[in-house]
């Protein structure tokens, strides 16, 4: 049986029926003079995404007349819908960033000399590499190499790759990853489930924490779950980061990557057995082992800053004003290989969502209690720089910030009966959720492809990380029995009216409705007993 209330919400984000205009169905994507319904409606979230995945965004790609047009439609968007800038007076919240070139690559080659034998590993065929300290020459010789296994230090997991080690001056060689989804163990991590112990930047996060000169991981395409190619496109281009003046910490001079064959080619040059050691590494007890042999490398980077935008709108709560519920979805887009540079589906969907929860709640009545802050992040692609921006810098402090509801990828192929929460069982959230999706009898289940770690890809893991409750959902619309494909969008990335947006249309609502309870309460939502996760002390609501 729906609760009235939940009845209530679903009739608003469908309709709010006494503020509604008729859509005009102008041709051009960005015309001022297009009109839209006050609630979650098919015609709007159609006229959205045809309008952010339009030739006239240039690709919604960072910098340059491409961003300006992005963010001038957002804004114009949310202007129009009657909310407020929402960093003290204005849309934009800068964000700076730095990148490093590396160059001449085909010159780069990594000097192995070891116990019994030398080689010269070449980049792109054997190995990649690049700074990520910013700086613009590295030059290491004859470091001592050291294989830490998975490259983990987990307390709770009682797991230590680093234990004893003095690293000053030396590399370290690690597995992608992590020892339970190898063995499939539930009993080490989280089994066959993804962890961000096993993510790449973390890896090189904790290599510098403990003051690594330089680290290379072992790609492995079933490991990893993706190739060699992948690593290959993201490691040949600038790569964006937010600057260490930002975030502070170490970071490591030299990070890269060793193709399988590679490393064995390593490991036998230093007199040692790499499939042997690999299988060692994921059993409980692993002790780090010294190679008999060193590194040698030199290269030069070309050090680029610049500053992108995050777009930020907020409607001011009428009764607990200081405390706000985040929305987010990123605007930014990066074309594959062969790809037309549109990002319908990643993220024009999300925009959309964005922009139609955001008129849902403007025309809400009664008004919400709590703020609303809607914000298009920047940067999201290359590394979730804009929300990690956000959350060091953030417009309404964290201890008062009830919940992130994030925005990416919705669903163009349908309606679905079930929704997925990416990162199920880890807060109250899910049950918020749950209810709502009760509303259009629907249900609400955990991901089922928990292997490919979708939950630290996507801008929702800043909040997590910081403390903050989030909700991240993938529909099972691809499939409406929930099968193996929920989610997958289809290839075709320019806009086609004939894509099914319904499946958006529903997820949306879902997402209005959790926000507008929580708008309306006094009470912050909690992570769960056995999250990863937890508020701080410091934080509203304990």
């Amino acid at each position: 049986m729906r609760r009235p209330w939940m009845t209530l919400l679903l009739c608003l984000a469908v309709s709010a029926c006494q503020h509604h205009q008729a859509n005009t169905g102008t041709t051009d994507a960005l015309s001022s003079d297009a009109s839209f319904s006050p609630g979650i409606v098919l015609d709007d979230v159609a006229q959205h995404v045809k309008a952010l995945s339009s030739d006239e965004l240039l690709g919604r790609t960072v910098g340059g007349e491409a961003e300006q047009r992005t963010t001038r439609y957002l804004i114009q968007q949310f202007a129009r819908i009657g909310l407020a800038p929402g960093n003290n007076g204005s849309w934009l919240q800068t964000v700076p960033y730095v990148s490093a070139t590396l160059q001449h690559p085909e010159q780069v080659t990594l000097s192995i000399q070891g116990e019994h034998g030398a080689d010269e590993l070449a980049f792109g065929k054997d190995m990649l590499l690049g700074t990520l300290a910013e700086q613009p020459h590295v030059s290491l010789e004859a470091s001592p190499l050291v294989f830490v296994g998975y490259g983990i230090d987990a307390p709770g997991e009682q797991w230590n790759d680093y234990a004893g080690l003095d690293l000053k001056g030396k590399t370290v060689v690690i597995l992608v990853n992590d020892p339970g989804w190898v063995n499939q163990d539930p009993r080490l991590f989280k089994g066959r489930e993804f962890t961000y112990f096993g993510r790449w930047t973390y890896k090189f996060e904790e290599a510098a924490r403990k003051g690594a000169a330089a680290a290379f991981i072992v790609h492995d395409t079933e490991d990893a779950g993706y190739p060699w190619s992948v690593v290959q496109n993201g490691w040949s281009i600038a790569r964006p980061d937010l600057p260490m003046a930002v975030e502070g910490g170490h970071r490591l001079p030299v990070a890269g990557w060793l193709t399988t064959a590679a490393a064995r080619q390593l490991f036998n040059h230093a007199g040692a057995d790499f499939d042997a050691l690999k299988r060692q590494a994921a059993k409980r007890g692993f002790v780090p082992v010294p190679l008999s042999a060193t590194l040698s490398v030199a290269f030069d980077s070309t050090i680029r800053r610049g500053e992108s935008h995050n777009v930020v709108a907020r409607l001011d709560g009428s009764k607990r004003p200081g405390e706000a519920i985040v929305y987010s979805a990123h605007w930014d887009h990066v074309a594959a290989t062969g790809e037309a540079p549109r990002g319908t589906m990643d993220n024009a969907t999300g925009l959309a969502g964005l922009l139609e929860i955001a008129e849902a709640f403007a025309h809400r009545a009664p008004k919400p209690h709590r703020s609303l802050l809607f914000i298009a992040t920047t940067l999201d692609e290359t590394g979730l720089i804009g929300a990690r921006y956000y959350v060091a810098h953030p417009l309404v402090p964290l201890p008062s910030t009830v919940a992130d509801i994030n925005l990416d990828l919705l669903p163009a192929d349908g309606p679905a009966s079930a929704l997925a929460v990416i990162g199920f069982g880890q807060s109250q959230l899910d049950d918020y959720l749950a209810e709502a999706a009760h509303a259009q009898r629907r249900k609400v289940m955990a991901d089922i492809q928990p292997e490919k770690g979708l939950f630290f890809r996507s801008d929702q893991l800043s909040f997590a990380r910081a403390g903050v409750p989030v909700l991240y959902v993938r529909s099972a619309a691809a499939q409406p029995d929930a099968g193996s494909d929920y989610g997958v969008p289809a290839s075709m990335d320019r806009y086609n009216p004939r894509r099914d947006l319904s499946g958006t249309v529903e997820d949306v609502r879902a997402l209005f409705m959790v926000g507008s309870r929580l708008s309306m309460e006094d009470s912050f939502p909690q992570w769960k007993p056995g999250s990863d996760y937890q508020r701080p002390q410091s934080m509203r609501g304990l």
